[in-house]
């Protein structure tokens, strides 16, 4: 019987679980991967959780540009416990798509215990828009925090740069803290 390394059984969980009908979809919409499986969230956080927390294994598949997936499930298998502030500022440089973005900072990034500081750090003006795009992402975690006058600060500036990436979330953002501040 043929004994598989980590990558390759995860690599036969996307191609087990693929859907052609969102990989034809993806391709058409113009995603830049040259693989891409299909593969949905709820079934990227299944093989996930078989796995675990896996550094090796994640870097790995960090490391894989090429497949859509491997983007999208490396931030799932780090420990946020083993993140510093230098290595989160790297993956979010080293993203390879908004979709990927979206899931780096939602599988690991917000849930830093100084992810507060890391969106303030990737707001800077010197960012790149998709720095700052990630800022505007896990600042939505801190919209009801003890943090909520700063935020309101930086995406107020930021939707002022009226940069297409970054607009509509900064200025989501504005005006739930401006509904919240109602009430």
């Amino acid at each position: 019987m043929t004994e598989f390394n980590k990558l390759q059984t995860v690599k036969r969980h996307f191609f087990a679980m693929r859907n052609g009908i969102i990989a034809d979809t993806l391709r058409k919409g113009g995603s830049q991967y040259k693989i891409i499986f299909g593969l949905n969230v709820p079934q990227l956080r299944e093989i996930a959780e078989r796995i675990g927390y896996d550094s090796d294994l994640a870097e790995q598949l960090r490391r894989n540009v090429t497949t859509r997936e491997s983007q999208l499930i490396f931030p799932m298998l780090i420990d946020p416990a083993s993140v510093e502030m230098n290595d989160a500022l790297q993956m979010v440089s080293e993203t390879t798509s908004h979709e990927a973005a979206d899931m780096l900072c939602h599988g690991l990034l917000r849930r830093l215990p100084f992810s507060f500081d890391l969106a303030q750090s990737l707001a800077l003006e010197d960012k790149s828009d998709n720095e700052r795009y990630c800022s505007m992402r896990l600042l939505w975690h801190h919209i009801s925090s003890a943090h909520t006058d700063e935020v309101y600060r930086i995406a107020s500036q930021e939707a002022d740069r009226n940069c297409g990436l970054t607009f509509r979330l900064a200025r989501q953002i504005v005006d739930e803290i401006e509904f919240l501040r109602e009430e």
